[in-house]
């Protein structure tokens, strides 16, 4: 497996950097908004509910050793069309602000977030096909939250029995959850689009309980 860091300096184009906006939590989550995908299925959209979510970019992709992974496509070793890190022990992030985040959401929906993956979309080109987050959710009922950070991409939301997409366009800072049984009952995925765009970071928050024993 090979590492690949992003180097400052970075260009405000890329990156869509506004300045050092205070990074603020809202944890009252008041433009909360919760869909049920099914009876037994939901995805809440928390608009805005991080402050400062470009701020945050800059320091993840500055601190954070993103890896360039890679994985058998038949008989081809490819790489995955993404950039990735992994902390099961969200305070070996060199962010400690994740730590604020995971507490604010394990107050909101009652799993003590511990972990946090992150995948670093360097532009358009990038992206993530269809699949549920089984590995980090074993339990029949899970609730996983995807915290955005840089420029907006599609987040498609599928039944896994196949059927029409459901799209979301989550902006820096806004909260995507899936709760229910919808990892195991639905499929999401960020694809690649024909438009230009910029560093997108995605936090997906997880909880220890939710996984298998080690």
């Amino acid at each position: 497996m090979n590492a690949q860091r992003l180097q400052p300096p970075f260009r405000n184009d890329q990156l869509g950097l506004f300045g050092g906006e205070e990074l603020r939590i809202d944890d009252r989550f008041e433009s909360a908004v919760r869909r049920d995908l099914d009876a037994t299925s939901w995805v809440e959209i928390v608009r805005g509910w991080l402050s400062g979510g470009d701020t945050l970019l800059t320091r993840l992709v500055a601190r954070i050793p993103f890896e360039q992974r890679q994985r058998w496509m038949y008989t081809e070793l490819l790489d995955e069309p993404r950039l990735t890190a992994a902390y099961p022990d969200i305070a070996d992030a060199p962010e400690p602000f994740l730590v604020d985040i995971a507490k604010a959401l394990s107050s909101r929906y009652g799993v003590p977030y511990d972990g946090v993956w992150m995948n670093l979309y360097r532009d358009e080109r990038d992206s993530t096909g269809w699949h549920a987050d089984r590995f980090s959710c074993k339990r029949e009922l899970c609730i996983v939250p995807v915290l955005s950070l840089g420029a907006p991409r599609r987040f498609l939301l599928q039944p896994r029995s196949g059927g029409k997409s459901i799209a979301v366009l989550p902006a820096s800072g806004d909260l995507v959850v899936m709760g229910g049984r919808c990892q195991r009952d639905w499929q999401h995925s960020v694809p690649k689009q024909a438009a230009a765009a910029g560093v997108r970071v995605s936090l997906n928050f997880q909880s220890s309980q939710q996984m298998p024993p080690s």
